[in-house]
């Protein structure tokens, strides 16, 4: 049996339930797989997801598709790969409260915005603004990155990043009106998030091991499509306490709409990556240039 430790990206959510699934009901280990799933809890986001993978704390990461970018181009790079979306489509968006007077991010002038610290992420924001008809003179914090969703409810910040299948229920169970900004409706042609990542030094010679789990992966990602209840109810096992209440019947059907065709799920579309590649050099966010097919490793057919 190979053992695989696998780095998420926030706490267990909807954006996790093919890793939560494959491992209840045996996918993994029907293909002679042991997996364990390691969350942001553990160090309190003090290394991320991308980061374990470069350390060999874990063999695969969770992380949006500008993380393989910014890996690949550090000033020490790391070979980080994409081998597949969880998503056809980026469901993030920019979030604030529908009662904050902000109804387009051109508003977010003057206000703040709660940071994760991601390399492109504020320049991404403040182009967001300008594409809008603003300055983009945004004051931006940094806080605790698995405390950013309460400073916005909490009205320490005017603004930050979510996913609408995840924190857009939590405002929901919570009684929070919210309004969210996506990117693609600003010219902002944003790639995928999130992407499964691998080690790409090594990729090559356990092709067959992550083949295995990628097929065990989705298996339980389309699980979750024909049985929304009973993944409501494995997922519910494993989110904090606080969250229990969430529509998560709600949130799994939201999400498993932007799966793709089940022969082609983890797709990762060249061109779709290369706009989003040629958007950041455009506006002077990256310096190196880059081929697409630098940043992924086709292991599924």
């Amino acid at each position: 049996m190979k053992h695989l430790k696998i780095a998420l990206d926030w706490t267990a959510n909807t954006n996790h339930l093919g890793f939560f699934i494959a491992r209840e009901l045996g996918y993994y280990k029907e293909r002679n797989l042991e997996v364990s799933l390691i969350t942001p809890e553990e160090d309190d986001y003090k290394i991320t997801p991308a980061k374990k993978v470069e350390l060999g704390i874990a063999d695969v990461a969770l992380c949006p598709l500008e993380s393989i970018i910014s890996y690949q181009t550090k000033e020490k790079p790391f070979n980080l790969k994409a081998i597949a979306a969880i998503y056809q489509e980026d469901l993030s968006a920019i979030a604030v409260k529908e009662d904050s007077g902000i109804k387009s991010p051109a508003d977010l002038d003057g206000k703040s915005y709660a940071s994760y610290e991601a390399r492109y992420e504020d320049k991404i924001v403040e182009q967001l603004i300008k594409n809008d008809g603003g300055e983009a003179n945004l004051e931006i914090s940094y806080p605790k990155k698995l405390g950013i969703w309460e400073t916005l409810l909490k009205d320490k910040a005017d603004a930050t990043w979510i996913f609408l299948n995840w924190e857009a229920y939590q405002a929901e169970a919570q009684g929070e009106k919210m309004r969210y900004f996506r990117l693609k409706d600003y010219n902002i042609p944003y790639s995928y998030s999130p992407v499964i990542a691998v080690n790409g030094n090594t990729v090559e010679a356990h092709r067959e091991t992550y083949s295995e789990f990628l097929k065990a992966t989705k298996a339980g990602f389309f699980y979750a499509e024909d049985h929304p209840q009973e993944a409501a109810e494995i997922l519910r096992k494993y989110i904090p306490e606080t969250e229990k209440e969430l529509d998560l019947v709600g949130s799994i059907n939201y999400s498993v709409a932007y799966l793709g065709a089940k022969e082609n799920w983890g797709r990762l579309d060249p061109v779709m990556i290369g706009r989003f590649v040629k958007w950041l050099d455009d506006h002077q966010l990256e310096t190196e240039t880059l081929k697409t097919y630098d940043l992924i490793y086709k292991i599924l057919d």
